[in-house]
């Protein structure tokens, strides 16, 4: 069987899934790839950016695994001036609810970008207050519970306006636009993401 494997820059308001659901853009709205290919994990409707898409049944599984805990560096817009204090309380992990419960987040790196970070506009582009600043955090995190950055900046006080997943180790977005794809050989993606071939 041929493997395949793609980097997409998944838009905003598109569905982690190549089936439509109601009137919501879905991935098969944007890429065109052999029919037995699918999503590694997920990325919310309105949230942007890394996403892989392949066939390897064994790439999904690793990645899957809490064991192979990996590095997803997300760029998040959020809305007011964060300050240092917020910042050291999502690197040092904040109290967040998962499916009903309590879940205290791990230890992540995060930073306030000092320039706004390049990258594609958003459509529709977010909602710009005069008075309210929107600075850009940069948050690496080895875990991905459900809307969990979005929970994270909430819970110490500053919401998401935009979120996009930038890496997932050594695979990046850098330079690609909205709704781009990019294929790459089993020997890349593997190396990319710090994975054993079998």
């Amino acid at each position: 069987m041929a493997l395949y494997y793609y980097i997409i820059y998944k838009p905003y308001e598109v569905l982690t899934r190549f089936t439509p659901e109601g009137n919501k853009a879905c991935l098969a709205d944007y890429f065109k790839v052999p029919s037995d290919v699918y999503p590694v994990g997920r990325l919310d409707y309105d949230s942007e950016g890394l996403l892989i898409l392949t066939n390897d049944k064994t790439l999904n599984q690793q990645l899957l695994l809490p064991q192979h805990a990996h590095e997803r560096e997300y760029w998040v817009q959020v809305d007011g001036a964060i300050t240092a204090e917020a910042v050291q309380r999502l690197e040092a992990g904040v109290q967040i609810n998962v499916d009903g419960k309590l879940y205290r987040t791990k230890q992540c790196r995060a930073e306030i970008f000092e320039e706004e970070p390049l990258l594609p506009p958003r459509n529709p582009p977010i909602r710009f207050r005069k008075s309210i600043p929107a600075p850009w955090i940069r948050m690496v995190l080895q875990e991905g519970k459900n809307r969990q950055v979005r929970r994270m900046t909430a819970a110490v006080g500053f919401p998401t306006l935009r979120l996009v997943r930038y890496r997932m180790e050594d695979i990046t977005i850098a330079g690609m636009q909205s709704g781009e794809m990019v294929e790459l050989s089993r020997e890349e993606i593997y190396r990319k993401l710090k994975l054993r071939t079998k």
